[in-house]
């Protein structure tokens, strides 16, 4: 009976250690996701980005030089990729100014953003009126969220520049002078909304 209760005895002990040795059948760990911040421009055009404009001069005697066609082009695309924080930087703007050069006098040199083509996906920017390029930073696209354009030209917002009169020929035709021609730098920045 002693070894019977023995037997009994240990056999309980064994299954009470391999009931508290076995392994659960759960596990788990960690994984850390992070979002880097993302804030990139170009410019894109298929022939380049350098452009000259002009305007046309009189082919007789008494008329004026005219803008039309050579003080036109719309042939560069702003392109741009953003990730934007929803509490620290929750929106950007794409700024533009004159940096280097001068419009010669009694002429200005405008500049329109299109709305973005649809080739990219997010939270697109919103493309202002048209502005009067100066040395001084304008916002010309706002409330860029996350989002990206597409690479290349066709993609993002088509920029339009048209060289003309500062106000009217009558007003400014007597301040032109060959001489005031010159090359501008026009800068375009993606900065966070202020």
């Amino acid at each position: 009976m002693k070894l019977t209760k023995l037997f009994l005895a240990a056999v309980i002990v064994l299954t009470a250690n391999a009931s508290f040795a076995q392994d659960t059948n759960e596990a788990s760990h960690t994984v850390t996701i992070n979002i880097e911040e993302v804030a990139l421009l170009d410019l894109e055009a298929t022939a380049g980005t350098a452009i000259i404009l002009k305007g046309t001069a009189p082919t007789e005697a008494g008329e004026a030089v005219t803008f039309g066609d050579d003080a036109t082009n719309a042939t560069i695309w702003i392109n741009y990729s953003s990730i934007v924080g929803s509490t620290t930087e929750p929106a950007r703007n794409v700024s533009v100014q004159i940096t280097d050069g001068a419009v010669p006098a009694g002429l200005k040199l405008t500049a329109l953003a299109s709305a973005d083509a649809g080739n990219g996906a997010g939270t697109m920017g919103e493309a202002s009126a048209v502005l009067t390029l100066t040395v001084d930073s304008q916002d010309i696209i706002t409330g860029v969220g996350s989002a990206y354009t597409g690479d290349g030209a066709t993609n993002g917002h088509k920029l339009t520049y048209q060289l003309g009169y500062a106000t009217d020929a009558a007003t400014d035709y007597g301040s032109l002078d060959f001489d005031n021609s010159d090359v501008l730098t026009i800068t375009y920045t993606l900065s966070d909304s202020l």
